[in-house]
């Protein structure tokens, strides 16, 4: 019993309160809301799908938000200036593919912390967006199949969901079955041992961190889709929202232990919880208070690992 609430407690939680919320807020059980939540939840769960790799090599990632800010005023710059929207969706992905491939390189080759390093690639891509946009935000009437990237539906199903449903299943795939995903786990979980064994442990946290950065590119052009506009700061919100998930996600199905089938689920009880708070009339600050205890408690559970992620050279 007490194995099965390790793994599965926090699952069975986030079950209650959909329960309650199906009981006592008001429209919450109704279709069009809980397609509503999927939605919300498909860019939560693709970046907290990114920051997992990096925290699977024991890596952190403070950047992935700011890095999917950059990539959609860039996406969004470029389609407003008049540039063909596929051209425009493969530079904002490559724009953050890049800065994660940096962060890998201040890790892995310069030997800079991942939490010093991505701190710093996170403050220059603020910058960064704000000197393209001048802190203003890109609109206009854009392209209908740009637009359908994130309204579109494929056999009745929001491609919103479909895409995400494609990212967390390839991410749970690689880190599952796959060699690499052996490797990476390895390299967190014991890297000198790792190491030995003749692991590329650099090449791990270089991938890690690089997917991390890839994730986020794919938010942010589902973002600028989605709203018809790329701001600046427009996916900051995500970052503790995409940590949280996370992490909460580390205290069931492998406690202590980054997992994809726990960051969605985590992802999706977040976004739940923030859409029954606002269905139940609670005040906008509750939302904040109770994503700090989630990520105070989830951090009480997986502290080790974190604190290697952190402070390791």
């Amino acid at each position: 019993m007490r194995d099965f609430i390790a793994k599965y407690g926090t699952a069975l939680a986030g079950l209650l309160v959909f329960v309650f919320l199906l009981v006592f807020a008001r429209n919450f059980a109704s279709s069009a809301n809980l397609l509503n939540v999927l939605k919300q939840t498909s860019f939560l769960a693709i970046l907290a799908t990114g920051f997992t790799f990096a925290l699977l090599t024991s890596e952190l990632d403070l950047s992935f938000a700011n890095l999917a800010s950059l990539a959609a005023v860039v996406t969004g710059g470029l389609i407003a200036g008049g540039t063909f929207w596929g051209l425009a969706v493969v530079a904002g992905l490559a724009v953050a593919t890049l800065g994660g491939l940096v962060n890998g390189f201040l890790v892995t080759g310069v030997k800079v912390p991942s939490l010093i390093a991505t701190l710093g690639t996170a403050a220059i891509a603020n910058g960064l967006t704000f000197m393209i946009t001048g802190g203003v935000a890109f609109v206009g009437r854009w392209d209908p199949m740009f637009l359908a990237l994130a309204r579109g539906e494929i056999f009745g199903i929001p491609v919103l969901v479909v895409v995400m449903a494609a990212v967390v299943l390839s991410a749970w795939f690689v880190t599952r079955k796959t060699r690499l995903g052996t490797h990476m786990l390895a390299t967190g979980e014991a890297q000198e041992a790792a190491h030995r064994a003749g692991i590329a442990t650099r090449r791990m946290k270089l991938i890690g961190l690089t997917l991390s950065g890839f994730a986020a590119g794919i938010a942010a052009v589902l973002l600028v889709a989605n709203l018809s506009s790329a701001s600046p700061q427009m996916a900051g919100d995500y970052l503790l929202n995409g940590i949280a998930a996370v992490l909460l996600g580390m205290t069931m199905f492998e406690p202590g232990r980054p997992n994809i089938a726990g960051t969605f689920v985590g992802a999706l009880i977040i976004s739940v919880l923030a859409n029954g708070l606002v269905l139940l009339g609670a005040p906008y600050y509750l939302q904040d208070i109770m994503l700090g205890v989630i990520v105070i408690a989830s951090v009480s559970v997986s502290a080790s690992v974190l604190k290697k992620a952190a402070f390791s050279v």
